[in-house]
């Protein structure tokens, strides 16, 4: 991965590139961004530039022996670590375990990837993948060992907001007092998740949302699409470059979103509790991660039939979806959108945490009921 093959984020690659030409490459950064904002792809392109062994101006050359190894993702001085559980073939897993099915999936989503993609690669949807105390010892012992082709040993932990916090303590230390010549690269979606202990001993780079224009140029370059689809996809996907590529490739979960979201908002409203527990049952038996995702999307409903109400052109949807919010936006407005919300991330919240699927989406149920029975009188 070089950074040319990564379309925006300039002002980010800019401040990386520097500092390799500074000699100033701290070593412990921590990359915090949305999903969809590239940190992975920056990481690994960072990564590749700093062992480059005929860095160009401003990237990696892309065709010395180290830059083809990393294209491979196969480089010996370069470590991933990443969320992991058990499956039906491995009992007490690591992410070595996994690096065969984490290399396919990069490299064929061009590095763009969040978890929903990953446990699904890894058929561990329905459990909570954490970075585990296996993969902590595992750090230590690649710290102990020397580079073999390299100047720097770079490790990059993806989702640290994932380390079991049980095990953070392990490795504490090699974050504040590392061997010579190793960095570590952090990557999180959710910062305020991530041990102080952790945190404080990192370089933040806060890494921001795609621009619009930038997603455009990425779907060009990969998609044979009008410029008109393209236009409307990089809209909807909000600086999200994962989202523009599902869209493109696959709508089928956003549909799936809508209309289980779209049906749930109908039955709560009209106090239908016979199809209520119906859909509480079926929703509880999707994968956890999908659950989450349908959680998201609520947030993403309630959040534009707000908008809808107060400055309708900031409304990105189209189709059956704006539809649907122009005849039920009124129902959800200043005067109970905080309501819904805390719910849905209350919700989202201990899903998360491996609650019971049904209790949690039942209790939301009838609390969105009792809302709505507020807004009849």
């Amino acid at each position: 991965m070089q950074f040319k093959n990564i379309h925006g984020q300039e002002k980010i690659k800019k401040q990386l590139i520097q500092t390799v030409k500074d000699n100033r490459v701290s070593h412990a950064q921590l990359f915090f961004g949305p999903e969809g904002s590239g940190k992975l792809a920056l990481a690994i392109a960072y990564a590749q530039f700093i062992s480059c062994t005929n860095k160009q101006e401003n990237d990696s050359c892309g065709v010395c022996s180290s830059c083809i190894k990393y294209n491979k993702l196969i480089h010996p001085d370069l470590h991933f670590f990443y969320p992991n559980a058990s499956n039906n073939k491995i009992r007490k897993p690591r992410s070595k375990d996994f690096i065969k099915q984490w290399r396919e999936l990069l490299i064929e989503n061009d590095y763009n990837v969040n978890l929903n993609q990953w446990y699904e690669k890894v058929e561990i949807e329905r459990k909570q993948a954490i970075i585990n105390v296996e993969d902590c010892h595992e750090i230590i012992r690649t710290l102990s060992l020397k580079t073999y082709e390299s100047e720097f040993k770079i490790i990059i932990i993806w989702m640290v907001e994932k380390l079991f916090h049980a095990a953070a303590p392990r490795i504490l230390k090699n974050l504040e007092e590392p061997p010579e010549k190793t960095l570590f690269i952090l990557i999180t979606e959710n910062y305020e998740k991530i041990l102080s202990t952790i945190s404080s001993r990192t370089q933040l780079i806060k890494i921001p949302k795609f621009k619009n224009k930038d997603i455009s140029n990425f779907l060009n370059a990969k998609f044979d699409e009008p410029e008109n689809v393209i236009y409307k996809v990089a809209n909807l996907a909000d600086g999200n470059i994962i989202n523009a590529i599902d869209f493109l490739n696959n709508s089928e979960e956003e549909n799936f979103n809508f209309i289980k979201f779209r049906e749930f908002l109908r039955l709560t409203y009209s106090n239908d509790f016979i199809e209520i527990n119906k859909f509480v049952i079926d929703i509880a038996k999707i994968s956890r991660e999908r659950q989450k995702h349908f959680i998201s999307y609520g947030l993403k409903i309630v959040r534009n039939c707000i908008l809808k109400n107060n400055n309708p052109d900031l409304v990105k949807t189209e189709g059956e979806e704006l539809k649907f919010l122009n005849a039920f936006y009124p129902f959800i407005n200043s005067s109970n959108y905080l309501q819904f919300n805390d719910e849905l991330n209350k919700a989202f919240y201990h899903i998360e945490r491996n609650g019971n699927s049904q209790i949690i989406f039942m209790n939301l149920a009838l609390t969105f009921t009792k809302y709505f029975k507020k807004l009849k009188k």
